[in-house]
């Protein structure tokens, strides 16, 4: 019996494509995970965890994301106001943040959900977040994706 080599994928055979995933009344984490594995590129056969074979993914409708149970009250977002100074800690919960910056709660979610290398910064580019139903990238011809949330 031969020996069976691993397939690697080559930076010349990666399609990079373009999918709209509306988070109108989905829930937030089940949409985020799946929004995940979109930028990484483990729905296509020629996954390769080393190198960047995901897609761009455009989401839209982010302001009407939901979340389940008590976390819209007691769900807390914390950031350094002044770039991790000491007594600089802000915080706000998710109805605040939903308010004033619905795109972050996705942004936010899906990057704890990728690697933390340059590989996931790199990922984290190929993501656009959009509070409404608009968004500039209908030259790209996205593909309508539809999250199971």
């Amino acid at each position: 019996m031969p020996h069976q080599r691993t397939y690697s994928a080559k930076a010349k055979d990666i399609k990079h494509e373009w999918h709209i995933i509306d988070v109108s009344d989905k829930v937030l984490g089940r949409a985020c995970s799946q929004i995940a594995s979109l930028l990484k590129g483990k729905h296509k056969p020629m996954y390769t965890p080393s190198i960047d074979t995901g897609d761009h993914v455009v989401v839209i409708n982010a302001d009407k994301v939901k979340v389940t149970g008590n976390k819209a009250t007691q769900k807390m977002y914390y950031r350094h106001a002044l770039a991790g100074m000491p007594g600089a800690l802000k915080s706000s919960n998710y109805e605040t943040l939903q308010r004033r910056h619905p795109e972050d709660i996705i942004l936010n979610a899906v990057r704890r959900m990728m690697p933390r290398n340059a590989l996931g910064r790199q990922m984290m580019t190929k993501l656009r977040v959009y509070a409404g139903d608009k968004h500039p990238h209908t030259a790209q011809k996205p593909v309508a994706k539809q999250v199971n949330a």
